[in-house]
């Protein structure tokens, strides 16, 4: 029961910005997987509006390709390789 690790998503929304936490449960506590901010989206051309649903959203996105890079799956889940609008199913 404690050694099955089942992962979480944590979505915090501060006063300035949005943080996500993958982790898991253990008994000495919990341990964080992977965490991003909604401030290091500066990095990636969104200079401002760091607290909104799109900046959550796009903070999910991030640390959703950070998870799979580190357990491996970023070539077997590649995503839109394309921008065209269309809708993509995995």
């Amino acid at each position: 029961k404690f050694n099955n690790k089942k992962y979480r998503l944590v979505v915090r929304f501060t006063n300035k910005k949005v943080i996500c936490q993958i982790m898991y449960a253990t008994i000495r506590g919990d341990m964080i997987v992977a965490q991003a901010t909604s401030s290091e989206l500066t990095n990636f051309g969104v200079p401002v509006g760091h607290k909104n649903y799109a900046a959550a959203y796009c903070t999910g996105l991030l640390i959703a390709r950070r998870v799979l890079k580190k357990f491996g799956l970023d070539e077997t889940f590649k995503g839109k390789e394309e921008l065209d609008g269309e809708d993509y199913h995995v």
